[in-house]
């Protein structure tokens, strides 16, 4: 079994309003110094496969086929 972690973040100069929500909250329970949050979603995974190759390529296509929008969206793929 192999464990995975998909990372999707917004691209750069993509409108991030929720991540200016975030930013102006934060600011309001009176942390200063905060500016330019984005944020972004993560999945975790358990594949069920010995060959750490073919769960890359399978990850890869789940996150063009379904966890990201890459046309606005970044995505990254780490293992445990």
């Amino acid at each position: 079994m192999i464990k995975a972690r998909v990372t999707v973040t917004l691209k750069n100069g993509v409108l991030d309003p929720q991540g200016k929500a975030i930013e102006g909250a934060l600011g309001a329970l009176g942390f200063d110094g905060i500016g330019q949050v984005r944020q972004g979603k993560v999945f975790d995974l358990q594949i069920e496969s010995a060959d750490k190759a073919k769960a890359e390529e399978d990850l890869k296509a789940m996150c063009e086929k379904l966890l990201a929008n890459t046309v606005i969206e970044n995505y990254s793929i780490s293992f445990a």
